[in-house]
Order: structure tokens, then sequence, then C-alpha cells
């Protein structure tokens, strides 16, 4: 957590203070909601893999609607899932201070009333954009105050699924049963990093990196760099890089210029949130092969930050032909850009959505529908790497492609990149935090009280725990639990 400017020390007070506001907020909502599901011995009624911010979000959802019974599974240390302390090399989130972030709709969870409680209004009033590390502090918070059962150090590397649950195999070699699995890994676990044809697989891993890899920037003072790409984070690692004493960074970028207007900002809304998914396909196509095209616009603070030094340029317009080793150094042959000799080469390309290619789907991955299983875009809207995507449920769960697809398919659900052709941000970006995690709690929800009918039937019929009528003239007790109709 950040040290407070004026005093040099969070406010253990204030934090205490708010996280007894939390539980009298609780209190006076009745919540969380009693537990409802039949429990079953070794088994998991959810299971989530990644504790960033939406695994948090679905698990606080869940356990706020009385389902208790759920854990997450990360396979990084505490404190460094997700992008923010890792490879996220930009300072600050992108969005604004004011979103609810992680709040359920709960005003003492917001992120505006933990910032407020460890460092003051002062500090609130005076605060741009959100720290990386702030924003991860609070999602740590947001876990330990709703007491979320979180596993660390867990690689989930295979799904498994059966009539009536997956088994999760990890790299140790154990194993997880659920009921239902989210996979809730942002943009991880989609496919991996964008390939670019041409690129030597002799090159790594000591002359070449994707931006999401671990980078020793230090390594890199005083060489030549070059950055494939010219989106957000390939501005952010030319930007670190160069911060970090390199020569000069040398940017290719395919396109003829940067986009010029964040057309997320305006499909970001309630319309949107709460009406992607109900769209007709032909809609959705349109709207998200729209978005795709135009892309956003690295922020101005980025480009500010990277331009502060000397020793950057950008080419546009440019094709790299071909990167390959010779001897210490990547030799770049790119079209209308400059060719030459580089010290290293920085991938900015960003994630591809292909789970034909993603190890954790190989036991499934051929069974998955996808949009090109579904739906034939008019000529105009042809987007192959779109119809890559999966098809998925309104519970954001894998259909089959065919008939004969696996029993149990239907329980896995994807909440991350892969999700956006077929419910947009919801499981994608901060703004959706408020909206997206109780959406797929709620058909969750839905899901395991029809799954376990007959038991909570079996409850019902046999609970007679308050015999309402006792203390009165007409209490009749050979009719408790009988109808006297």
């Amino acid at each position: 957590m950040r040290s407070d400017a004026a005093t040099g020390t969070t406010s253990e007070t204030g934090l205490a203070r708010l996280e007894r506001q939390v539980a009298d907020d609780l209190g006076a909502l009745n919540l969380p909601w009693r537990d409802w599901v039949p429990a079953e011995e070794d088994i998991l009624d959810v299971a989530i893999l990644g504790a960033g911010q939406f695994g948090i979000g679905v698990a606080g959802a869940l356990k706020l609607r009385g389902i208790r019974n759920v854990r997450v599974f990360d396979r990084a240390g505490e404190g460094r899932e997700g992008p923010w302390v890792t490879y996220a090399r930009m300072p600050t989130l992108r969005s604004p201070k004011t979103l609810p972030g992680l709040s359920f709709g709960i005003p003492s969870l917001t992120f505006r009333s933990w910032y407020r409680a460890a460092y003051g209004d002062a500090a609130w009033e005076d605060l741009y954009k959100v720290w990386n590390g702030e924003w991860q502090d609070y999602i740590l918070w947001i876990r330990k105050v709703l007491g979320l059962d979180v596993r660390n150090g867990r690689d989930a590397v295979d799904l498994i699924p059966a009539a009536d649950h997956v088994t999760i195999r990890f790299a140790d070699g154990s194993a997880q049963r659920a009921r239902h699995v989210v996979v809730a890994t942002g943009r991880g676990a989609t496919g991996g990093t964008v390939p670019v044809p041409g690129t030597g697989a002799d090159l790594g891993p000591d002359l070449v990196a994707h931006t999401s890899d671990a980078i020793d920037f230090a390594a890199l003072r005083g060489r030549r760099i070059a950055v494939i790409g010219a989106g957000a984070s390939a501005w952010d690692n030319a930007a670190t890089a160069i911060e970090a004493g390199a020569a000069s960074v040398t940017m290719f970028a395919r396109r003829s210029a940067l986009p010029q207007l964040n057309k997320g900002r305006a499909s970001t809304g309630i319309g949107f949130f709460e009406g992607w998914q109900s769209l007709p396909d032909a809609d959705r196509w349109r709207l998200g092969a729209y978005l795709d095209d135009m892309q956003s616009p690295p922020p101005h603070e980025t480009i500010q930050r990277a331009l502060a030094h000397p020793g950057i340029s950008v080419h546009f317009g440019t094709r790299i032909v071909s990167a390959t080793r010779q001897g210490d150094r990547v030799r770049i042959a790119a079209d209308h850009g400059p060719s030459g000799d580089y010290d290293f080469l920085i991938l900015g390309t960003g994630f591809r959505v292909d789970l034909a290619q993603e190890p954790l789907f190989s036991s499934v991955a051929g069974q998955i529908a996808l949009w090109s299983d579904r739906y034939a875009p008019p000529p105009d809207l042809a987007r192959p790497h779109l119809g890559r995507f999966p098809y998925l449920g309104d519970a954001f769960e894998l259909l089959p492609k065919s008939p004969g697809a696996p029993a149990g398919l239907g329980r896995i659900h994807l909440f991350n990149m892969a999700s956006w052709l077929s419910a947009g941000t919801l499981a994608a970006d901060v703004p959706t935090l408020e909206v997206g995690p109780d959406r797929l709690a709620a058909a969750l929800t839905a899901r395991l009280f029809a799954e376990n009918f007959e038991p909570i039937f079996d409850r019902l019929v046999a609970w007679e725990e308050e015999h309402e009528l006792q203390d009165t003239a007409f209490y009749a007790p050979d009719y408790v639990n009988r109808t006297g109709r």
C-alpha cells in the first residue's frame, strides 16, 4: 500500500473504522444470504481460476448470494495477481478514480471509501487517477473484508468436464472437482499473445519479450530497443525502457496513424453492459467488428510520458518482414521503416483469442462452439479473428460445437476477454466491475438452484422450525407439516 504523502503511513484507524462500517452495512442489508446450496463432500459449488479483480468480484458476488462453497485459485503469489504490479507498466489505471470498483452496490465497499479511509479526504481530492499499486491493495482489501477463500500458487493446466462437475488439474499433479468453473483470467488463458510473422523462434529468451513478460529494463540501459506495435502497452514499455536508460526506442506500427477517439468511453454505459448479450448475433457482430476496427488510442498521459525523454521514434505504415537473430542482436527487416540491428525486441502485439492455442482447454477445445460455427457475417464485415471467439451462452458458458461434445461443457464459464464478442466488456474492463460479476453470479445462482432442486424441495417439505400459531387458540399440532385443506 502506498504511503500517504503527508503522514508517511496509511490510516489503519481509518480502515478499521471503515471495516466496521462494512460489517454494519452488510448487517443492515441482511447480507450475505444464508447458505442454501446442499453440500457435497470433496466438491466445490464454484471454482474460480484467477484472483484478479474479476475473479474476486465473482467470488464476492456469489458469497453475498449465500453461495459460500467457492474457492479462488491463482498461479501467482498473494499480491501479484493480475497485471497491476507485474506487467502493467503505466503508473496509473486508465479509468477515472470515481468508478465504484468492487462495491456490489454497497457504498462502504467502493474504491472511494477505501481510499479516503486509507489516505484521507484531502488525498482523495488531490488524486488524479488511481495508482496501480493502490488498486491492487484495494482488491486485496475486498478479498480480506469479505473473507474470500483464495489459494495462491495453484496453476490450473487442464479442465475435464463430466455430466455433473468439472475436474481441474493443476501443474503440481493435484486436482479439484467443482460443479461449475469460472475462468476469470483477464487477457490471459485465451490463446496466448499475438504472434508476429517472420519473427525467429530462436530470438527468445535473451533477445525478445512480449509486453506481458517480465522484462529486466535495467539490463537495457544504453541499448537500442525495437518495439513492434503502437497500442497503449507498447507505449508503456517504450516509456519504461527509455526511463531506464535505453539509448533509443524505435516503434513500428502497421497503422497510418494512432486512433484519435476512445470509442470505449462512448460504449461504456448501462445500456451496453446490460444489453449487449441480448442483441441478435448480427448486431453483436456489427458492434464488435466496429469497435475492433476503431481500437482505442493510448491515453494522452502515456504519450506525454514517453515523449518527455529524447530517444523514442515512431514509424507508421510499416510492416515487419522478418526479425532474426544475428549473434547477440536482432536484425529487423521492415517495409517503409528503419531496418537494421537492435539489441532487444519488445512485442506490443496484445493477446489473441483462440482457445485451440490455449493449453487450459486442450481436453475440450475442438468441441467448443465458435462464432464462426454459429454466424456468417456479410462479406464487408468478415473478420476471421473474431470468428475464433467462443460463442457463449447467457451464463458465459461454453456451448457445444456438435451434439457429440463432452457432457458438462456448459459447466465451464469464460469470464475473461474471450467473452467479449458474446457479452461485451462485462469481464474485461474496470467500469464493468459493478455489473459483470453480479450478472454471472445471478446466472450461477439459477443453475445451482435447478441442479439441486430435489434436495432443496425435500428440505422445504421437511422444514417445520417455526410453529407460527403455537401461542394462539388455533394451534393444531396434528396438522404440523400437513395440509388442513
